[in-house]
């Protein structure tokens, strides 16, 4: 089984909650109506099992729906609070399903209205439906401008999705949609002279680099340098303090080997991200941390097992290029990363490439193109969701320390 989630923001920028994409098995990569029943009730009942907290929070989640399980009462193993019910529109609609989208809204189940592109006044199910959703790629926004009106008279929730550029993002917004789905916010908006406090606040990284990339790295050194920035100081005697169980850490050195070398420079490089993010959308963090231990605990589990270190940093950097705003190129190159994870950040070249291939791959949904790129390493199905699954969690403990 793969379960893989999008976020969808708001107009703030902010996470309002998440689409799931998954697969019942490497046998239905094309649904027809029974295999897509059949991967909605194997998600459902393994969110159910597992906790829906561990893969989407405490966020909203986004759920296709085909005629068969919207008749069912497999939804109620979700609390109604949680879900939204994606109705595609390709569903037949008759009076037993105009029926059952009744009772479920009156009962308090909010309900969406997937790929739209019907006539919105005519259309039989946008009574029952709190959102609907326009794929501005099958749908421009030039083409909907009299739906997305009628909606909003409604007081619909409207929502874009395959937003790919800040500019698409703008222009949905400025039409009035409130809810926003697509891979825009890892992108880099280049428009010129990089932002001066980024480049101060990776001068300050860059010296503990090159301290840790020494044959035989000096905690004392190391200590001076990270006295000399309060804040950074603060962050990490925080993070050392939550994984010391009691023990009392009286000195930024006694920190530092209280940590271990290895585990410094991860802490370290996770920090500057967090720091680098200030004033990008929180998810983009988010995403870096789930890409780091992703891209490590699939180089565990396959031959690249003796690279997952610098798998993990690659995973890590990976959305560096957005959170400057540069292109990758120009963001890495004082970075003195390895030739392994250099090539596959800037050229998607080398051997950890097809670990970002595959975790990109895995992020969109794209099942075929994620198969054919497992078998390549000899990577398994419930290897690669495993890994997902733990990365999703080990990353939000991970956001709980560097932002309380």
């Amino acid at each position: 089984m793969y379960i893989a989630r999008q976020p969808i923001f708001n107009r703030q920028m902010e996470v309002y909650g998440y689409e799931l994409l998954f697969r019942a098995s490497a046998n239905a990569i094309v649904f027809d109506g029974r295999s897509a029943t059949k991967a909605t009730a194997s998600v459902l009942a393994n969110l159910f099992e597992s906790g829906i907290t561990n893969i989407v929070d405490d966020k909203k989640v986004f759920i296709n729906f085909n005629k068969e399980l919207l008749e069912s009462d497999l939804l109620r193993l979700i609390d109604k609070d949680r879900l939204v019910i994606e109705v595609l529109e390709t569903v037949e609609v008759d009076d037993v399903l105009l029926d059952r989208m009744k009772v479920l809204k009156e009962e308090g189940y909010e309900m969406a209205l997937d790929d739209f592109e019907s006539d919105y006044k005519s259309y039989p199910l946008t009574p029952y439906a709190k959102i609907i959703k326009f794929d501005l790629f099958r749908t421009p926004l030039a083409t909907i401008q009299d739906s997305v009106l009628r909606a909003q008279y409604d007081r619909k929730t409207i929502l874009a999705e395959k937003i790919e550029t800040r500019e698409d993002f703008q222009k949905a917004k400025d039409m009035g949609f409130q809810l926003f789905q697509g891979f825009f916010f890892s992108k880099p908006m280049i428009v010129g002279k990089k932002n001066d406090t980024k480049t101060t606040s990776m001068s300050q990284y860059f010296q503990l680099f090159q301290e840790l990339e020494k044959e035989e790295p000096s905690y004392q050194v190391l200590a001076e340098i990270i006295e000399r920035d309060v804040r950074l100081s603060y962050r990490l005697l925080y993070v050392v303090s939550s994984r010391a169980k009691g023990e009392l850490i009286y000195s930024i050195k006694k920190a530092l080997t209280f940590m271990g070398l290895k585990e410094l420079d991860r802490w370290i490089r996770v920090l500057m991200i967090q720091e680098l993010g200030q004033d990008k959308p929180r998810e983009l963090i988010y995403m870096s941390l789930i890409r780091s231990k992703f891209a490590e605990s699939i180089a565990l589990v396959t031959y690249l097992k003796g690279a997952k270190y610098e798998a993990a940093m690659m995973g890590l950097f990976s959305t560096l290029d957005a959170l400057l705003d540069l292109d990758m190129a120009t963001a890495v190159k004082d970075l003195s990363l390895t030739e392994k994870v250099s090539s596959a950040l800037v050229q998607y070249q080398g051997e950890l490439a097809i670990i970002r291939r595959i975790m990109e791959s895995y992020e969109q949904g794209d099942w075929s193109h994620l198969d054919r790129l497992s078998k390549l390493i000899k990577l398994y199905e419930e290897e690669v969701y495993s890994c997902y699954l733990s990365s999703v969690r080990w990353a939000k403990d991970v956001m709980h320390l560097i932002y309380e």
